[in-house]
């Protein structure tokens, strides 16, 4: 119990500290996907989202989520859904929640001095097997960034093929970061089949356009959001930790412990940009209003 608690204090801890200095677009350690030929059947009509509830954080003070002060004393509770992308050429799980050993401890977890409490209402093993799927079905894993609560149960997929901005998987397994208690959710990754997204382009995940990653450092050096395009209810853009509170978009609140306060302010722009160029529907992930707004899940988003 000690070890989730030390995790859970993770939410609010600053990247590694190392300056983003984007390389040209190349991927690494593997053939990227989108090298591949499309595939035969056409993506479109199979393409599917499913939310899952991998997490709720309950806090008493959401002072740290804008460094000018403006939500200092307002409490409030955060969403910490998970995504599962369906698709022919294979299963995308794009962030994993709290660790699933949250879900073990009869009122969560309370961390010891930090306003918040941690909660998981089931696991995500069990939310996949609804689905009939285990891990190892997983073709393919991502995350918006490297904290806690979203690479809660990262270990699960190291069978997977993960694409990671090659910046955010420095910072996961520098020095710094082997010292953290959350190391241990995602080590095993450090040896899994691995995309290292590096440069400013966009990365096409099967090849067909219609499920990309998009750089957007400032969070984390490496932090991405996930756009999908669904063909009966239009592009979706899941916007990992952009903006964490329902005031965030509108006021261009940046947190305190962000990595990189123009960083985050350009990303901010860019993902404006690329909502407004493709129509989507921006999900603010952490917002429970977007998550409350989604299918009930094991019903999905086509």
């Amino acid at each position: 119990m000690k070890k989730i608690l030390l995790l859970a204090t993770c939410v609010v801890l600053a990247a590694c500290s190392q300056t983003h200095t984007p390389p040209a677009a190349t991927t690494a350690d593997t053939a990227a996907p989108a090298d591949s030929p499309a595939p035969a059947a056409a993506a479109a009509p199979a393409l599917k989202l499913y939310a899952m509830n991998c997490g709720e954080l309950e806090f008493a003070d959401v002072d740290m989520f804008a460094d000018d002060g403006s939500m200092k004393g307002v409490a409030r509770t955060l969403a910490d859904p998970c995504y599962l992308i369906r698709h022919p050429g294979g299963d995308l799980l794009w962030d994993s929640g709290v660790p699933d050993a949250v879900a073990d401890a009869p009122d969560g977890v309370r961390p010891e001095g930090f306003p918040v409490h941690v909660t998981r209402p089931r696991k995500l093993v069990d939310e996949l097997a609804e689905l009939g799927l285990s891990p190892p079905d997983i073709e393919y894993l991502s995350f918006s960034h490297m904290h806690f609560d979203h690479t809660g149960n990262a270990n699960l997929f190291a069978a997977s093929t993960w694409i990671v901005d090659a910046d955010e998987r420095a910072a996961m397994f520098s020095d710094k970061a082997r010292g953290s208690d959350e190391f241990a959710n995602y080590s095993a990754l450090e040896n899994a089949r691995t995309v290292q997204i590096e440069g400013d382009a966009d990365y096409d995940v099967f090849g067909d356009g219609s499920v990309t990653i998009h750089q957007t450092p400032g969070h984390t050096p490496g932090h991405t959001v996930l756009l999908v395009k669904l063909p009966q209810s239009g592009p979706v853009l899941l916007t990992g930790d952009m903006w964490h509170l329902a005031e965030s978009r509108e006021k261009r609140l940046v947190p305190s412990f962000n990595f990189n306060r123009e960083q985050t302010l350009a990303s901010m722009d860019k993902v404006e940009a690329l909502a407004k160029a493709t129509g989507a529907r921006v999900v603010r992930q952490h917002v429970a209003e977007d998550f409350a707004a989604m299918p009930a899940f094991p019903k999905p988003l086509e």
